[in-house]
């Protein structure tokens, strides 16, 4: 699919260019060929240039951005007069939330309105997930979740 078509080809090589090559590589096939055939489109009448693509790829890279949120910034706001991803990450509030100040705050919020859940997830560690959840869905998604799960596992002692 990448190499059937020259277009492809040099579009997924623009992508690929200073960046892990798997990673590219999905972002194309996954996520842009699968929008640009649902909307009959090619690479070549794409609305999102390689550029663009590649910075949705360093977003996500940079840890400023988690992989389930960027589709949608590139949905909004792919196009030659697009903003850059890093100006609709701020413009929108979707910036992902790194302070682990702010994360552990509301951590131990939800922690200590659910003391029932703790107790359960200290008897089962699999259940810590239930703690990470709520606090993506406290911070509106924003949380960073790799720090989230690190604190949660912390803070009930796992």
């Amino acid at each position: 699919m990448l190499t059937a078509e020259v277009e492809n080809a040099d579009y997924f090589e623009a992508v690929a260019q200073g960046r892990d090559g798997k990673q590219a590589a999905n972002w194309v096939i996954n996520e842009l060929f699968g929008r640009l055939n649902k909307e009959g489109l090619t690479v070549e009448t794409s609305p999102v240039s390689a550029g663009q693509l590649g910075g949705v790829i360093d977003l996500i890279g940079s840890g400023r951005r988690s992989r389930a949120r960027l589709p949608r910034i590139c949905s909004r706001s792919c196009g030659p007069k697009a903003a850059t991803r890093p100006q609709i990450v701020e413009s929108r509030g979707m910036k992902q939330v790194t302070d682990l100040g702010a994360i552990e705050a509301a951590v131990d919020d939800i922690i200590a309105a659910n003391p029932e859940q703790v107790e359960k997830a200290k008897a089962n560690p699999k259940l810590a997930g239930w703690f990470v959840g709520q606090v993506l869905k406290a911070t509106g998604g924003k949380a960073n979740p790799a720090a989230v799960n690190e604190l949660v596992a912390k803070k009930l002692g796992q």
